[in-house]
C-alpha cells in the first residue's frame, strides 16, 4: 500500500505529551495513520470483544450504544459485543455490519449500584478465562451509558491500554482523586502517580485484562473483608494496577469526551480545549440517583 513517508525531522504533534515516560504512545488525532494499522490488524487476522454491562435501568442505553458503535467502532474488523445483563429479553435487535455479533451473558444484579460495578471486574475475569481467551483477541471494556461520535478503531488496542480521565486532564496527581486510606489495598500515597485513568474504557489483550481483572477483583475482595471500600471502587483499583503494570498504550480525552468535566474544568485548561481535535466516545448526561436507585 502507498502512503507518506515518516519525516524523523516533523514531530506529528508539538501541543501535547504523545509518549509517556515508560515510551507507551499517548493516541491523539494526529499521531497515527489509521489505513496502516488496519492493514497489520487484518494480516493478524484479529477479532475484538467489546464487554458492556447492561444491568437494570441501563439497559436503555444498549441501542443507542450498538447503533453508534455499528458506525464508528473497529469499522471493517470482526466484533464480539458481550452484553452481561440481568435483562437478556430487553436487549435490542440492532443491524450488524458483516462478521459482528452481539452475545448476551446473563448475570445476576445487586441491590447497591456500587456491588454492581465492583462485581464488573470478577465477571470480565471469570469470562475471559472461561470463553473470551478462545473467542476473541483483543477485549475493550467500555461502560454502556456512552455513544461513538467519530472512529473509534484499532488505534487503541495494545497489550494493555488505559484512558485519560477527562475531568483530571492537565492536572498535578496531588489533585487526583486516587484512595489515600493506607488501610486499602487501592491506596496510593501523594508522592506517586502517573495520570488519573477512568474505569469507564480500558482493554488489551485477552490475557492481560484477565490479569488486571483478576488482581482487582481479589484486591476489593481483601477489601471488603477488612471492611474497606475504595472511593472509587473498581476504577480506584484499576489506577492501582495500572500504577505498578504500565499500560503499552494510553488513549488521550479525545476518547472519552466529558462535555461537563470540560464545562467545569475549564478555567484550568486555560484555553487549552484546541488540542482536542476530535471528540470520538462521548460520556451521556444522565440523572444518577434516578439511574442508580
Amino acid at each position: 500500500m502507498a502512503y507518506p513517508q515518516p519525516d524523523l525531522h516533523t514531530p506529528c504533534r508539538e501541543d501535547v505529551l504523545v509518549v509517556t515516560p515508560w515510551l507507551a504512545p499517548i493516541v491523539w488525532e494526529g499521531t497515527f495513520n489509521i489505513d496502516i494499522l488496519n492493514e497489520q490488524f487484518r494480516l493478524q487476522n484479529a477479532t475484538i470483544g467489546l464487554t458492556l454491562f447492561a444491568v437494570k435501568k441501563y439497559v436503555i442505553f444498549l441501542k443507542l450504544f450498538l447503533q453508534t458503535a455499528e458506525k464508528y467502532f473497529m469499522v471493517g474488523h470482526r466484533v464480539n459485543y458481550y452484553i452481561f445483563t440481568d435483562l437478556p429479553d430487553s436487549v435490542p435487535r440492532v443491524r450488524l455490519q458483516e462478521g459482528r455479533q452481539v452475545v448476551i451473558l446473563k448475570v445476576q444484579s445487586y441491590t447497591r449500584w456500587q456491588d454492581i460495578s465492583m462485581h464488573r471486574m470478577e465477571m470480565i475475569s471469570n469470562f475471559s478465562r472461561q470463553r473470551f481467551l478462545r473467542e476473541v483477541d483483543y477485549l475493550v471494556c467500555a461502560d454502556v451509558d456512552m455513544i461513538f461520535s467519530d472512529h473509534v478503531g484499532v488505534e487503541i488496542l495494545s497489550s494493555l491500554f488505559g484512558t485519560l480521565h477527562p475531568s483530571f486532564y492537565g492536572f498535578s496527581r496531588l489533585d487526583f482523586t486516587y484512595e489515600r486510606r493506607p488501610q486499602s489495598q487501592a491506596y496510593i500515597s501523594k508522592d506517586e502517580g502517573d495520570f488519573y485513568y477512568i474505569g469507564a474504557l480500558f482493554g488489551g489483550s485477552v490475557q492481560e485484562v484477565y490479569r488486571l481483572t483478576k488482581a482487582c477483583h481479589e484486591a476489593m475482595m481483601v477489601d471488603q473483608a477488612n471492611d474497606i471500600e475504595a472511593i472509587w471502587h473498581e476504577e480506584s483499583h484499576l489506577n492501582k494496577y495500572l500504577l505498578y503494570y504500565k499500560p503499552t498504550k494510553v488513549l488521550s480525552p479525545e476518547y472519552m469526551w466529558d462535555a461537563l468535566s470540560f464545562y467545569t474544568w475549564e478555567k484550568a485548561l486555560q484555553g487549552r480545549h484546541a488540542v482536542f481535535r476530535k471528540r470520538r466516545f462521548r460520556i451521556l448526561p444522565k440523572n444518577l440517583t434516578a439511574m442508580r436507585n
